[in-house]
């Protein structure tokens, strides 16, 4: 690659990634629905057509976000577990930065969920999507090591068979309680509880589920 082409790529790298900068503003502001390609463009500073240049359409754009998205899920997973000693607990952490992630960047926690919700065919072969699914995977791949770690250093239980099984599962586990939390506050409520408490009893359950024998009592 010469200089010029060279430059000339990381302008064009530049760009689309003040693109997807504007566009998850307009996300973060007016919600997925109402996000349009002429707001994304004027909030680039950019023409319309320009902005066609670099994302064929809305999906397109969408995939972009998400595959951001998974990237900042992962590196908050990460760093949340690095700071945890058992396997146990680095599991644990990686649950509650999810939570905190769907807490402090809805915008980006709704953009995985419409990904999961419509991009269902696993033989697709676009490009975006492909690395939507591959960062979800580096995602997947946080919980697993977590979970490796833990039956290593003997806080997880050494009979679980299919660790890829496990980590979908606490994946779901910890989803679940997300949506619990953010759409039915009012009945746990009603129901004499709180958000929180659910929430804390739920990673308890968790643990319990994954501890030794012999750790639970």
């Amino acid at each position: 690659m010469t200089y010029i082409s060279e430059r000339r790529h990381e302008e064009r790298e530049r760009r689309r990634e003040e693109i997807v900068d504007a566009a998850e503003s307009v996300y973060a502001d007016v919600g997925w629905d109402s996000l349009t390609m002429d707001k994304v463009a004027r909030n680039a500073r950019l023409s319309r057509a320009l902005l066609y240049v670099y994302f064929e359409d809305k999906d397109d754009l969408h995939l972009a976000i998400v595959e951001r998205a998974m990237l900042i899920l992962r590196q908050r997973m990460d760093a949340a577990a690095a700071e945890r000693l058992l396997g146990i607990d680095k599991l644990e952490a990686i649950g509650r930065a999810y939570v905190a992630f769907s807490v402090d960047l809805p915008h980006l926690f709704d953009a995985c969920v419409r990904f999961k919700a419509h991009h269902t065919d696993a033989g697709d072969t676009n490009a975006r999507t492909v690395g939507c699914r591959a960062a979800g995977h580096y995602v997947h791949e946080s919980v697993v090591a977590a979970l490796r770690s833990g039956i290593d250093d003997g806080s997880i239980r050494n009979d679980l068979a299919d660790l890829n099984a496990t980590a979908i599962t606490a994946w779901a586990f910890a989803h679940g309680v997300i949506q619990i939390a953010a759409t039915k506050s009012g009945q746990i409520a009603y129901d004499g509880s709180s958000v929180a408490a659910v929430t804390e009893h739920a990673f308890g359950l968790m643990r319990s589920a994954l501890q030794p024998i012999q750790a639970r009592a």
